[in-house]
This record gives C-alpha cells, sequence and structure tokens, in this order.
C-alpha cells in the first residue's frame, strides 16, 4: 500500500512542470510577437545594427585606450624621420652618460618604456568578427530553411495533384493536407486553410503563403498552379506535372552547386598557399636580408624600420575577407553568402598568422639583457670586432627560445641581422657596423616590450 501511494503522489509533478514550462514558452513568444508587431523590429536590426555597433564601439574603446597599430610607430618620411631618428638617439647618449672618453652602459641597466599596445589590428580583427559572424551564419540558416522549403512546397504540390486526381477541389485538399505533416511548410499551409476556411479566395491564400516563404521558386509555381486552378481542365495532371518540374529545378541547382564547389576548394587552397609562402618568407628570406643586407640593397631609405612580419599579416587578413566575398558572388550568386567563408579563412589565417609569422602574445612578458659587445671603440663604416650579445628570457629567468629580437642602430649604420629569433638558450648574436661619424653609437635589442641597449664608440680616422 505504501509504495502505489508513493507513485501516485510523485506523478502528478512532472506533468506540472511541463505545463509551466511550455505556459512560460507561449508566453515568451506572445511578447516577442507583440514587440515585433509594435516597433516593426526585423532581423537585420539584430543580426547587422547590433554587431556593427559592437564592433565600431570596440574599436574607438581600444584606441581610446592606449590600443595603436603598429605602423603608426614607423610612420613619417623624409626630414621628419631623420629629426625624429635624430632625436631618439640624443636622448639615448644622455641616458647612457657618455662625457668625452666614452663608456658603456651596464649590463642589465633599464629605462623606463612608454610604448603604446600595438595591437589595435587584432582588436580590428576581433571586430570584423563580431559584425560579420551573426549575419553570415543568419544567412546560411536562412537559405537551408528555404531549400527545405522549396524541396517540402513540391512535395505539397504532390499531395494535392493526387488528392485533386480523387475527385477533390483544390481548396478542400489544401484544407485536408493542413491537418498532416508537411514539414518546414506545414505552419504556412495550415495558415492558408484557416484564411480559406474564413472565406478567402484560393488564389489570395495560396499567394499569401508563397509570400510568407520568401521563394522566387515558390512563388512561380505558385502562379502556376493559382491559374491551373481558375482555367480548369486536367488540373490535377497539371500539379503533377509542375510538382515533378519544381523537383528537377531543385535538383539542376544543387547539381550546379556541386560543380561549383571546386571553386571553393581552390580558393582555400590559395589561401593556404599564401600563408605557407609569407611564413617561409618571413622565416628564412627576411632575416638574413635584414640590417646590412638591406642598407646595401635600398640604402637609408627607411625601409630597415618596416615591419614586414606585420604588414604580412595585415595582407593575410584581408585577403581572407574579400577572398570569402568572392567565393559567395561566383558560387552563390552573392556577396552576401560568401560572408561565411569570410568567416572561416579570418579564423584560420589569425591562427596561423599568430602561430608562425607574428611574434607569440607571450613574448611581451619577456625581460631582454645586454650579455657582451658594449663599450667597443672601432672605425665608422667597418663591422665592428666583437659581436653585441644579448639575452632574452622569460619572468622566471629561464631562456626564451623562439623569439624574434629587432635590433638597431642610432643615429646611424646598420645591424645583421635586424631581426633574429633567439635560439633554445635565449641568445642572439648580433654583428654592428656604426656609422661613418665620429661619437658614441647606441645598439638598440627589443624583445616583446622589453628594451636592452649598448653603446659603441666611432674613432677619428686618420
Amino acid at each position: 500500500m505504501s509504495r502505489r501511494s508513493v507513485a501516485v503522489t510523485a506523478e502528478p509533478s512532472t506533468p506540472g512542470t511541463e505545463n509551466f514550462l511550455q505556459a512560460l514558452r507561449l508566453r515568451i513568444v506572445r511578447y516577442v510577437q507583440i514587440i515585433k508587431l509594435k516597433y516593426d523590429i526585423k532581423r537585420e536590426y539584430v543580426t547587422v545594427a547590433i554587431p556593427v555597433v559592437a564592433a565600431i564601439t570596440l574599436i574607438i574603446t581600444a584606441a581610446f585606450t592606449g590600443h595603436v597599430l603598429a605602423i603608426q610607430e614607423e610612420s613619417g618620411a623624409g626630414s621628419g624621420r631623420d629629426d625624429a631618428r635624430l632625436a631618439t638617439y640624443q636622448a639615448l647618449v644622455e641616458e647612457v652618460g657618455e662625457v668625452g672618453d666614452g663608456g658603456s652602459m651596464e649590463a642589465g641597466e633599464k629605462t623606463p618604456d612608454t610604448k603604446s599596445k600595438d595591437d589595435l589590428d587584432r582588436i580590428i580583427v576581433f571586430a570584423v568578427l563580431i559584425a560579420i559572424v551573426p549575419y553570415s551564419i543568419d544567412i546560411y540558416r536562412q537559405k537551408s530553411l528555404l531549400k527545405r522549403r522549396e524541396v517540402a512546397y513540391s512535395e505539397f504540390l504532390f499531395k494535392l495533384s493526387e488528392l485533386m486526381r480523387g475527385g477533390i477541389d483544390p481548396i478542400r485538399g489544401v484544407i485536408d493536407l493542413s491537418t498532416t505533416d508537411l514539414g518546414t511548410i506545414t505552419e504556412n499551409v495550415r495558415g492558408a486553410a484557416s484564411a480559406m476556411v474564413l472565406g478567402h479566395s484560393f488564389a489570395d491564400a495560396m499567394n499569401d503563403m508563397a509570400f510568407a516563404l520568401k521563394s522566387n521558386l515558390i512563388t512561380r509555381y505558385t502562379a502556376l498552379v493559382v491559374q491551373a486552378a481558375y482555367t480548369g481542365g486536367a488540373v490535377a495532371d497539371l500539379l503533377l506535372r509542375t510538382s515533378e518540374d519544381m523537383r528537377a529545378v531543385i535538383g539542376i541547382e544543387r547539381e550546379k552547386e556541386g560543380n561549383l564547389k571546386q571553386y571553393i576548394v581552390i580558393f582555400y587552397l590559395a589561401q593556404g598557399i599564401i600563408v605557407m609562402l609569407t611564413y617561409i618568407l618571413s622565416a628564412s628570406l627576411l632575416p638574413l636580408i635584414q640590417g646590412i643586407g638591406m642598407e646595401l640593397l635600398f640604402g637609408d631609405s627607411g625601409v630597415t624600420e618596416i615591419d614586414f612580419e606585420r604588414g604580412f599579416f595585415h595582407m593575410i587578413m584581408l585577403n581572407a575577407l574579400l577572398g570569402g566575398i568572392i567565393i559567395g558572388q561566383i558560387t552563390e550568386g552573392e556577396m552576401k553568402h560568401g560572408l561565411k567563408h569570410s568567416v572561416i579563412l579570418i579564423i584560420a589565417c589569425y591562427i596561423a598568422c599568430t602561430t608562425l609569422i607574428l611574434p607569440s602574445p607571450a613574448a611581451g612578458d619577456m625581460r631582454i639583457d645586454l650579455v657582451s659587445g658594449s663599450g667597443q671603440d672601432g672605425f665608422g663604416g667597418i663591422p665592428l670586432v666583437e659581436q653585441i650579445v644579448f639575452n632574452v628570457t622569460d619572468l622566471k629567468g629561464s631562456p626564451a627560445p623562439d623569439v624574434y629580437v629587432k635590433v638597431s642602430i642610432s643615429p646611424d649604420g646598420s645591424v645583421n641581422p635586424g631581426i633574429v629569433k633567439t635560439g633554445v638558450d635565449g641568445l642572439v648574436t648580433v654583428t654592428v657596423a656604426p656609422g661613418g661619424a665620429e661619437g658614441v653609437y647606441v645598439v638598440e635589442a627589443v624583445a616583446g616590450s622589453d628594451v636592452a641597449r649598448a653603446s659603441v664608440r666611432v674613432l677619428p680616422g686618420n
């Protein structure tokens, strides 16, 4: 008796919870419909306007909090760049404290670095993704739903033709079919049947249903069905042929999309090739021509100051965005359908660039110190006898391998290589050739956000 009583008291709780949740869902749906009708809220407000505003807000906030583009630090040309370089050199000489006989900066001595965060380009990438991801997902879902609706509508026409073969008129056939499961157009057919029951004509109800389904293919075939229903004759046979023709058109569209998928693969492979070529160029070729090699090729034109890796990153991201849009235009006839490809390409290329091309974000937590080579005397335009060595470690003091270090000399001269990657021991070694003028020169090495400096002196020539 006790077990039965327990079972009887436990059963009613589950239906009550289900009824509550169902009532809650209906209430939410009702309020959403009221808001849409009252304020005429369109889908684009949520999928386009809000994400774009959020993306712009993110960029503006980042700009006001000190994030800048890397190229902003290298901006300027001609005499403006020379003046800035001379001013920087003079400040560095004052920090070193040279007074005539020469000297050197102590290894490990640091000066405050107030550089802005040069990661605004990465924030822009995130902002672009925020702006286009919701719309691209919505467009993809809407197109998939449209395809399912077209297939379901062809099945609806087939079933309607079968009912009319049995002697049922079109209006009665639509009403009977509204009680069955018609897939994604079930609610639309029920709406059309309700309109016919309330006295609306067959043409008005069918045209309203076609308009709600938002398919040009369905609209064309609905007009044909309505015209056939009013002209009389073998309407059932015409509906059957219409259904078969609609299926054939859908099949042709699918075959065309399948044939165009090869172009999607080609674009994806091309983007991958661009990334790999850029990686090879930045990892192998650029370090070889930086410094003395770059000076010999381009002279004192400022080319050595260009951040090629960052430029490659910008090029790849822009190509990913535009490449996806081109894919949509070629394969689906509209650029908006290519945004989903842009999202995929941007995410994949960003991961590849941050892993292979750009310095690791963790490099900002590195520490760089001078090991040896400071305080040397030499002659202008001739490489110093002793190479200058720097050591890069993490905050715990352990060697930091595979960290890119940018080395430069002020006010004039060359460094080979200008950009070098640390080895397993965290050390980098560079050959320095100071400029031709007599005086003190400062060699600066940058790893992440940390800076180390060394000083050398050019002796007067004979």
